[in-house]
């Protein structure tokens, strides 16, 4: 049997890893003096109230290799295969913990994936694996297709403050101070290295929006992938952004809340979208 695994920064809900029998290791956030599990512990909805009030900001920490070891032990005792879509490798540990978990299992049939992204983008080259799974591939044609795919697999997304960059060192706290008075709305997007990158900064919200559709515009969208709005805290910004978008003749298949693992630097009001461009 060919399974499928993912962390939690692929923000897919609980029930939805349960539907599709998903494999899933969380990734847990601390705030203060207390720890979460991301996706388990708590609502999208407190953990954005618990960012904007908190005077903590929270940090993240990769799984331990033995919440990995356990899995492909169990897959190595089963004779399964385990494919396993992980968080970008600039952005956490995860893969590298994951590379640890394996050596010690000492089983070939576990494949590991370096998504080079995050959030919603997991999602898709996950679903996508289960498509292919279903369509009889094999895991190491699957692995080959995703990892075919996965530099085109794009997320778009503008920013209502800088403040939460600021707070988590990305940016310097007077640059996102100046930023927000000024309404500037950087255009952030990942890397093709997998790290994350301003694509530019807007003068407001409608400004934000149009730079968005003309960077989709640039890079087409492959119809035969489905594409999801995203948004943080706070759907109006996205709502007015799906308006645009629909009138521009781009259709997208649902609108999706980011976790707290991008959610964290991100801050509520943001929002975005998730698509494959074309070849």
């Amino acid at each position: 049997m060919i399974r499928i695994l993912v962390d939690s920064s692929s923000d897919y809900s609980i029930e939805e890893i349960q539907r599709k029998s998903f494999d899933l290791v969380p990734i847990s956030i601390a705030i203060g003096e207390k720890n979460y599990i991301d996706g388990f512990d708590m609502g999208r909805d407190e953990f954005y109230e618990i960012l904007q009030n908190s005077s903590d900001f929270p940090k993240t920490s990769q799984p331990s290799p033995q919440a990995f070891l356990d899995i492909f032990e169990d897959v190595k005792a089963k004779g399964d295969e385990l494919i396993c879509i992980l968080i970008s490798s600039e952005l956490s540990g995860t893969f590298q913990t994951a590379q640890m978990a394996k050596n010690m299992a000492e089983y070939d049939k576990i494949y590991l994936i370096d998504s080079r992204s995050a959030t919603y983008t997991i999602k898709v080259m996950a679903d996508y694996a289960l498509q292919l799974r279903g369509e009889g591939k094999t895991a190491r044609e699957i692995v080959q297709k995703i990892e075919a795919i996965k530099s085109r697999v794009k997320v778009l997304a503008a920013l209502n403050t800088l403040e939460f960059l600021g707070r988590g060192g990305r940016i310097s706290k007077t640059a996102a101070t100046i930023g927000d008075l000024a309404n500037i709305k950087p255009i952030i997007t990942v890397t093709v290295e997998g790290g994350i990158g301003i694509l530019g900064k807007a003068l407001g919200k409608n400004k934000a929006i149009m730079s968005i559709i003309r960077r989709i515009d640039e890079l087409g969208v492959d119809s035969r992938f489905p594409a999801y709005t995203i948004y943080s805290y706070g759907d109006e910004n996205c709502v007015a952004f799906e308006e645009k978008l629909h009138r521009e003749g781009i259709r997208t298949a649902n609108r999706l809340q980011i976790g707290s693992t991008i959610g964290t630097h991100i801050g509520p009001g943001a929002f975005g979208i998730v698509f494959v461009a074309r070849e």
